[in-house]
């Protein structure tokens, strides 16, 4: 089931660089389904499957393994780790987040200057990165050294779970929600061969699609993405970008993609013919592994679709299931469409 797969994947461990854990879980899951399965040198997973036909185009569908998290750069002589983000985090969730530090995954509380020491200037600022610390409980150096080393990652120590209508919540579901719906697939019939990507490192800059996208050497690309959902209070109607319980979002423009038009007019047709619930991505936000795949080798036709998310880069982000399910249709339907076509 894909919300059980989903499950799965969100409480795994799998910071820019350090997929291990997803990449794993990922490979065990699919490789009885597919004719090949690699993993190249920058740890991305690139996996075949033949379905039926031979297709007209060789068509490659891609999600990233990877999260946002924390990287230690320093211990202090009180036992406290200083950090840095790895991805884009915004440091007003950081302050009192629980996190698993290391292979170990240390329980650990992110904190800052108590707010009653603060000075009257300070307490309308929110804190910098750099001025915030890991606690794990040690009491010097020496002691939290014999647990804890400059290098080590951090996540958020988050758990999947349903709450409100038809909702689920968790982390890293940008973009552990992708690589459910490449799982999916994989294990349905398909029409036509096709390949299929979790990438790494793309939070630190698209950089395991880029080397995936090289190697595949694909015609069309299809990417699947978590994007942001501003459907909150306080945000006006032009600026929510989409919204949860809206469908799958469709993307004419990003901040690193101009997409293909026909595929653009392709994912409509498509979502509109088959009764998906679908709603475009109103706004150029954001980005994902489109940006380096589009341009690739003399170039690839990109299509984006993806899942409207809240609290993106967060401790916790919220979905809607039926989302989830419109998002996995109409990949599946495009995907074997689009490679087909002439």
């Amino acid at each position: 089931m894909l919300r059980d797969t989903l499950a799965k994947l969100s409480e795994l461990h799998g910071v820019s660089g350090v997929e291990d854990e997803v990449r794993d879980y990922i490979i065990k899951e699919i490789k009885p389904y597919c004719d090949e399965v690699t993993v190249n040198s920058t740890g991305s997973v690139i996996a075949f499957k033949k379905g039926k036909n031979t297709p007209e185009n060789k068509l490659m569908i891609c999600a990233h393994m990877d999260e946002v998290g924390l990287i230690i750069t320093n211990i202090d002589g009180n036992g406290l780790l200083k950090f840095a983000t790895v991805g884009s985090i915004d440091a007003r969730v950081l302050c009192g987040t629980p996190v698993l530090v290391g292979d170990d995954k240390l329980p650990g509380v992110i904190g800052a200057k108590p707010i009653h020491l603060l000075e009257n200037d300070e307490k309308s600022k929110v804190p910098e990165v750099k001025e915030m610390y890991i606690d794990i409980g040690a009491t010097n150096q020496q002691e939290a050294l014999m647990s804890v080393c400059p290098g080590d990652y951090a996540v958020f120590d988050t758990n999947f779970g349903e709450f409100g209508d038809g909702l689920l919540k968790g982390k890293a579901l940008d973009d552990r929600a992708g690589c459910a719906v490449l799982m999916e697939i994989i294990k349905r019939e398909l029409d036509c061969d096709l390949y299929f990507v979790f990438s790494s490192m793309e939070e630190v800059g698209l950089r395991g699609a880029k080397c995936a996208a090289f190697s595949v050497a694909p015609d069309m690309a299809i990417v699947v993405e978590s994007t942001t959902a501003a459907d909150i209070p306080g945000v006006d109607e032009c600026s929510k970008i989409c919204r949860i319980g809206g469908g799958a979002v469709i993307s004419f423009m990003d901040r690193t993609t101009i997409y293909d038009r026909g595929l653009f007019k392709m994912e409509q047709r498509i979502a509109n013919e088959r009764g998906i619930n679908w709603q475009f991505k109103k706004g150029v936000t954001g980005g994902n592994d489109s940006g380096t795949i589009h341009n690739s080798r003399s170039g690839v036709r990109t299509a984006a679709i993806s899942l409207p998310c809240r609290y993106l880069h967060s401790p916790c982000g919220v979905i809607s299931e039926s989302d989830l399910n419109a998002v996995c249709e109409l990949v599946y339907s495009l995907a074997q469409k689009a490679a087909m076509s002439k």
